[in-house]
């Protein structure tokens, strides 16, 4: 099964987790297996698991990698890392890392229902199970539509696209992505249709909420970071800023020692730290990487290691 995605920012990825020969180390979001080949090329007695909730994606990996005994893959959402790979009873990871967001599988794949780009059933599910984005624009609430757009898109103009929501689909059912991106475009400020697409915050917002990403996203970093052994790093590549708020929010608590009030003569709580940034910023793109593959311009890459045996979330 060809299930096409460039990774991104690629080298400093793999630079990050510091692969050891004889390592444990997890693929939370292995795709089409870009990020997994490369970890694989620097293991010898090392183990891999590859884990996605993608059905396309695990048939892609089992082609790939089936036949390699250092392997096991996984069909699953990230965020349910504990229970999916601890049965496996494997030692505490050396490494996990985490590529957020959609794939450019499911983007270039029309039938998807991600793209805005191409007509298609209004679908935007990652898992290909559960509720449709057509679904929720035809049956939820003026406001929780609003609060999905707002929220999840950071859209100034939700109130006025849902409201051109709710006109239309009282004429019929809202079925495809086009007929979507067609409503959005009309609710749009004349002088505001040429800066960007402007379905391009709606529909990342109901992807958004089609497949619980943020929620999946907190409830991935912190059974990651568990799973690390100390020494062991975490990678996280976000490409929109609510996810790296998230990221970058959960891993400086990881990093914070004492929590006393400053007029304390001395600590009581005594909280250390139990991890240290790998890097002080993000990582991201570099000039050749954004020509190669605009879909990288996004992206930022952070990490972590796990320096101490409490965790405190």
């Amino acid at each position: 099964m060809e299930f096409s995605h460039k990774p991104v920012i690629l080298e400093r990825t793999i630079e990050s987790l510091g692969i050891k020969p004889d390592g444990i180390y997890l693929d939370g979001t292995a795709g089409g297996g870009g990020h997994s080949s490369e970890i694989l090329k620097r293991l010898d007695s090392g183990r891999l698991v590859c884990v996605d909730q993608d059905p396309d994606a695990i048939g892609a990996l089992q082609e790939r990698f089936g036949k390699d005994e250092r392997v096991t893959i996984i069909k699953s959402n990230f965020s349910e890392i504990p229970s999916s790979v601890d049965e496996l009873s494997l030692p505490p990871r050396d490494g996990v890392l985490l590529d957020i967001g959609v794939s450019s599988h499911q983007l270039d794949s029309a039938q998807r229902g991600f793209s805005y780009h191409s007509d298609a059933p209004l679908d935007m599910r990652m898992s290909q199970s559960g509720e449709t984005a057509a679904e929720l624009v035809n049956t939820l609430s003026f406001g929780e539509l609003v609060r999905i757009l707002s929220d999840y898109g950071e859209e100034k103009f939700a109130k006025g696209i849902v409201r051109a929501i709710e006109r239309e689909r009282e004429k019929a059912p809202i079925e495809t992505t086009l007929q979507l991106a067609e409503i959005v475009r009309s609710a749009y400020p004349a002088a505001k249709r040429h800066d960007k697409h402007p379905a391009r915050k709606t529909f990342q917002a109901l992807r958004i909420a089609v497949n619980g990403e943020l929620d999946r996203l907190s409830e991935g970093l912190d059974g990651a970071f568990r799973s690390l052994k100390i020494g062991g790093r975490l990678s996280v590549i976000t490409f929109h800023s609510l996810e790296d708020r998230m990221v970058k929010q959960r891993m400086a608590g990881w990093c914070e020692g004492c929590i006393c009030p400053k007029d304390f003569p001395v600590c009581v709580c005594g909280r250390k730290p139990s991890a240290r940034l790998v890097y002080r910023k993000p990582v991201t793109a570099d000039e050749k990487e954004l020509e190669d593959n605009p879909r990288s311009r996004s992206a930022k890459l952070r990490c972590c290691e796990r320096t101490g045996k409490e965790i405190y979330i």
